[in-house]
This record gives C-alpha cells, structure tokens and sequence, in this order.
C-alpha cells in the first residue's frame, strides 16, 4: 500500500485491532491474512467485503441460524491430493469428513435468505451439497476414526488373528505369573511393559531360575524384566500380524483415496469458503465487541460521523470499567480542513486518530463503532504525523522528522486524501516553524485534500477562520471546575487553557501572574477572549439542550395527552352504546311484560302466543342481522384503511428512496422507477420489484 504506509499503521494503533482480530480467528491461512491486513485501494472489492461482513454480523445479531465455523483447514489434503499414488492419513479423511458436513449445514442454512444475504449467498453458490464424500468415509471409518474391521476381507481376517494371539499370550502369561508368584519369584508389580511386550518383574536373586529372554532391568538392578520363554514365538508372530494390518489399511487408504481424487476441486472449494468464512468471522466478532456497523459510503468526499467512538480507547475503557465519551463532526468539501485547539490532555489527538483510524478500518473492509446514519467516503491515501517520531538511529529530531515526512505528504496529497498532523508546527522555535506550518497549511488546502490538524498556534486557527473551506473546532473545557469535558464542539477555535491547567497541576498563582506580564497585552486579551467565547458557547449549548429536552418532555407529553383524550372519547362512545342497548332490551321487557301481563288475563290464549313467538322470530333476525351489518361494515372499513395507508406509502416511494421488502427486514435504495415498478439495490444485489411489494421507509 503506497498511501497507507506502516507509520500510518503505527500512528493510528491499528496493529493493536490485528492482534486482536488474529487472536479471533482459528485457522492458519486466515490469521495470515489478518496479519498482513490493510486498507485496499480497490474500491469495487472493498464494498463487497464490507457488505459481506455486513451481513454476517447482521445474521449473528438476529441470531439467524448458522453453524459455528468449526473445522481444520485442507490445505495438506489438496496438495496431496493432487500428487499421484498419494494416500491420506486417516487425520486427512476426518477433516474431509468434517468439512463436508459443515459446508453441507451452511448451504441449508442460506435455504431461502439470498435476497436477504446476497453477498454472502454469492459465496456458496457454486458449491453443490452432497454426501458422496461423507458416505465413502463413513464406510470406512468408525465414528473414532479407526478404519472398520469389516473395510476388506483380508482385514477381517489379520485382526481376528490377531485376538487369537492376544488372547494365547494372556493366558500363557497368566499362567506362567500364577506359577512364578507361588515360588515367590514375582515382585510385588509382578508385571511390565518394555517395547510395548508384556514381561514379569522378576526378583534379580532368581532371575537365572526363568526360562526367557532378559528385556531389561530397573534403575537399582533389584528387578530383572523376563520376557516368558512361552511367548517369545508368539509375541514375532503378533508383530508380523500389526505389519500386516498396517500394509492392509495403507491399501484401504489408498484405495479409498483414489475414489475422492476426482473430487478436489469440490475439496478445495471447501477450504476456500470455510477459511473465508473464518476471516469474516473474526471481524464479526470485533464489531460485535465495538457494537460497530456499516456506515452510508458516499461517492462525495464526505466525513460525517455521529456519536464515533476511538476503537482502541473504547476496548481500553471496556476492560478497565471507564466511561468512553464519543464524538459527531461532519466535514465535507465546505469544510474539508479542520483546525482542533484547545487544552492539553482535552481530547485534541484522540479526536483526530478517532477519525484517522476509523477510516483505516472502513477501507480495510471493517465496520466502525460510529452511530446511525453516519457517511463516510473512501480515500487513495491516509497521511499521519502524530507524535515524537525523533530517531536516534537516523540522527534525527523531532522537527527534522517532522520536515521528512512533510516533503512525503507533498508528493502524495491531492484531492482524496485524508492528512492527519498532531501538533502542527512545533518542534522549532515558535514563530519561525508556526510560519513554515502556515505555508504547508495553506499548500495543503490549495490541493483540495481532507486534514484535520490538532494545533497551539494561533496564526493557524487564523488561517482556517480565513479560507473559505477551512474551519475551526475545539475541546471544550469547564471554566468553573477547571477540567477538561472531552466534547468536541465545531465552528471557532478554542483557548489552550495554558494558565488554567497549570493551576490546576499546581504551579503558584504568583508564577502564573508574572508569566502573563511577559505576554502583549493583546495576546492575554485574546485568550480571555477565546476563554470566554468558549464558556459561553458552552452555556448556550447546555440550555440548547436543556430546551430539547424541554421541548422532548413537552411533545412527549402532549401525545400521552392525545392518546388518553382518544381512550376516554373510545370509553364515552362505548358506553353511549351500553345505555342504548339497555334502553332496548327495556323496552323489550315492558312489551314482554304486556304479553304476559295479557296471557294471564286470557289464559290458554292461542292467538296471543302466537303473536308473541311471531314478534321474538322477528326481534331475533333483526339482531342477527345488526350484528352481521356491524361486522361486515367493521371489515370493509379496515381494509380500506389498510389500502389508504399501503397506497399512501407508495405514493411516497421515488428514487432514492430506503425501503423494505415486504414481510422481511431487508431494506434496499429505490434506483430507477417505471410503470409500477423499480429497480432496488440491496447492498450489491440489484433486482426489480413491483411497487406492492415495497414499503417505504425514508
């Protein structure tokens, strides 16, 4: 990488997030790749990367089922494998074996989702599933990775001779132990094993008194190893029957090996994806740890970050239970120089390395801790002087340094870079190197480049109030507790605070009174300036603040208000509707009450009952049919709503609209619209849909 040097690497602590994505990766060809990770200039390959590790952490945060990338790599196995004759270890069959079920559980996985996950379905899509080579070395195999009795006849046959044999020289051993123990031969072990042969621990004194042969003999001499003269034929015999079976499973393996040779490309396919799946694992695993995501990259230089956080500091703090306070800052082709002043130990450089280091994630293909709706663009270079640097190897101080790398920037910078300087200037004496730091300053800017600039000098903060697409931006600092609050705010320059933080680290007040009379008046005059432009602007924006939340408080109240006002009117209307129905049913029960009052006066009065089951038919079907007219009325309305409301959001849906599938999660950006349709691109996957199938969002 020509633009994006090891220094960079260095300043920006980006080795540090290596370590710990190398640390979260499991295989050897991915933590390779994780060691030597950095940005890429390849802007096409860089959003499919982003967009692969987009979707796989989205996956793990909607807990989307995917197995755990488990498994050991094949890079032996296809080399092997493409070596004629060449027979694999019953290791290589179960790391096939394992690899296959694997990438097996991974396409169904992926079953349904490549319009969700298009950029990681792409990764599986040429690897067909299947169990021929499951299947072949489950024939061979058992569960522990012994090769099956049953593999070959002649298999069968060696190791059922070899229990036999076994079981002779145990039982020849027992007896010959029974025998020797009686005689009080036998040590208080009784038996050992040397050259994996079974042999009787025999009393030194009586050792000349067995028949055998002498394997050896303990550390003191007290015991003499015999191996029984019984066994001795026995024990070659069960050696020669072990190289037996050791040629017949070598014939096994190399039998069942040609069988899968036509199948290394299916082999080395699963190497390719299982070890990529690991890389974009362990990023996931580092986005998770920063709640990071994907920010809108725009074709426009453009850095708009809202609530970032510096990813090292944040790990840092998280380990340490500190509280990690995070910066929003936009700067765009308006304001593409931004000038940082304010206290020591304010903030200054971890808000530049904030901005520096996210972009060297974003374009190494990481997601970054920034907040919702953050755009960020990509650069061909990222330029840093941060820090002492001064090299005693070279001879170099600080400030020749300094110049060296400057004269480098002068040779790169253009309209997209990205050049970062921590304390801009120093390093000389002070009017002459803020002088030379001005002219570099404003060569920069005439190159159109991205700068943000950390700086005490005031000639500098000038200079950015000057150009039009400069500006200025501070660390705030609380004026009354004399401490800084690590909050960045944008549009003026801000005081260094030098006599304040000396106070507070203790110098006597009477030193700081006699430094100040060694300034111009007008200098003082324009730091209690600065000072108190700060602090006000600091007021103004807690009561800013204050107001929203105010103004929060007042909307969120007036909507519980609204919300109550529409459950009493819904409870009013309810019972309105209560006390008409019981009205009625009284009613009824007057009339009710007259028939029997009647039937009583003319007992066995046909005509009457009559009349009266006449009128209950009739009051019942008139119900019914209110109850149907309701409900049926009920339905029209709300599907008519339901319509108003689809019709009406896809009225709204133009191009460039952000909208979803229906159904689904997966949102997309409207590119082209036509006769009720339009193109949508999710992530790199383009398809066209009818409108009735979108939502829009935004």
């Amino acid at each position: 990488m020509n633009h994006f040097d090891d220094q960079t690497i260095r300043d920006l602590e980006f080795d540090f997030l290596r370590e710990i994505l190398w640390d979260y990766c499991a295989q050897p060809t991915a933590k390779d790749r994780m060691r030597d990770l950095c940005p890429l200039l390849d802007h096409q390959s860089l959003r499919v990367e982003l967009q692969k590790l987009e979707e796989f952490t989205r996956m793990r945060r909607e807990a989307v089922s995917l197995p755990a990338i488990d498994f050991e790599e094949l890079n032996q196995e296809v080399k092997w494998l493409q070596v004629k004759d060449s027979v694999l270890s019953e290791e290589s069959f179960a790391r096939i074996h394992k690899a296959s079920a694997l990438t097996n559980e991974i396409i169904k996985a992926f079953d349904g989702l490549e319009l969700a996950f298009p950029a990681l379905f792409q990764l599986i899509q040429e690897i067909e599933p299947t169990q021929e080579l499951i299947q072949a070395i489950e024939q061979v195999f058992t569960n522990k990775w012994i090769v099956k009795d049953d593999a070959s006849d002649e298999l069968r046959t060696i190791r059922s001779s070899i229990g036999s044999v076994r079981r002779q020289i145990a039982k020849n051993f027992a007896k010959v132990m029974k025998d020797l123990a009686g005689k009080g031969f036998l040590a208080d072990t009784g038996e050992a094993y040397i050259n994996e042969r079974k042999v009787l621990a025999i009393y030194s004194t009586h050792k000349r008194k067995v028949s055998g042969v002498v394997a050896g003999s303990s550390k003191t001499g007290s015991l003499t190893y015999i191996e029984p003269e019984v066994n001795i034929q026995l024990n070659f015999e069960l050696e020669s029957l072990f190289d037996d079976e050791r040629k017949e499973i070598r014939k096994i393996l190399l039998a069942l090996t040609n069988s899968i040779r036509h199948r290394l490309p299916l082999i080395t396919a699963y190497q390719k994806l299982l070890t990529e799946l690991d890389f974009i694992q362990a990023k996931c695993r580092l986005a998770l740890d920063l709640d990071a995501q994907l920010p809108e990259i725009s074709d426009e230089q453009v850095i708009d970050i809202k609530k970032a956080y510096h990813p090292v500091l944040f790990i840092n703090n998280k380990r340490l239970g500190r509280a990690t306070f995070p910066q929003s800052l936009r700067m765009d082709k308006f304001s593409r120089m931004l000038v940082i002043s304010g206290p020591n130990a304010g903030g200054k450089s971890i808000t530049m390395k904030t901005i520096g280091l996210l972009q060297v994630m974003l374009q190494s293909g990481l997601l970054v801790p920034v907040g919702d709706k953050s755009v960020m663009s990509l650069f061909h270079a990222v330029l840093t002087d941060i820090g002492d640097n001064q090299s005693i190897e070279n001879q170099l101080s600080t400030y020749s340094y300094r110049l060296k790398r400057m004269r480098h920037f002068l040779n790169v910078a253009n309209r997209k870079s990205l050049v970062l300087l921590d304390e801009f200037g120093t390093g000389s004496d002070p009017d002459l190197g803020g002088a030379l730091a001005e002219v570099f300053f404003e060569e920069l800017y005439n190159r159109k480049s991205f700068g943000v600039i950390t700086t005490h000098y005031s000639n500098i903060k000038l200079k950015a109030a000057q150009l039009r697409n400069a500006i200025n931006g501070c660390m705030l600092f609380n004026t009354d507790t004399l401490e800084p609050t690590y909050r960045f705010s944008v549009g003026h320059p801000g005081s260094s605070f030098t006599f304040e933080v000396a106070e507070i680290n203790g110098i006597p007040k009477e030193m700081i009174e006699a430094a100040k009379t060694k300034l111009s008046e007008q200098k003082v005059m324009m730091d209690e300036i600065l000072s108190s432009l700060q602090a006000e602007k600091t007021r103004l924006e807690d009561l800013s603040k204050s107001a929203d939340e105010a103004g929060k408080l007042a909307s969120t109240t007036i909507q519980d208000f609204e919300k109550k006002k529409e459950k009493f009117e819904e409870r009013l209307a309810r019972q309105q509707e209560t006390i008409e129905r019981n009205n009625k049913y009284l009613n009824h029960g007057r009339r009710m009450a007259q028939f029997i009052e009647s039937w009583n006066l003319r007992a066995k009065n046909k005509e009457l009952l009559d009349e009266i089951k006449k009128y209950v038919v009739v009051e019942k079907t008139k119900i019914d049919e209110e109850r149907k007219q309701r409900s049926l009325q009920k339905k029209v309305q709300k599907n008519k709503e339901e319509k108003v409301v689809k019709q009406s959001h896809r009225d709204r849906i133009k191009i460039g609209s952000l909208v979803r599938l229906e159904n689904t999660k997966q949102t997309g950006k409207v590119l082209e619209m036509e006769s009720g349709q339009a193109i949508v691109a999710f992530g790199v996957f383009k398809t066209k849909l009818d409108l009735s199938k979108l939502e829009f969002i935004q």
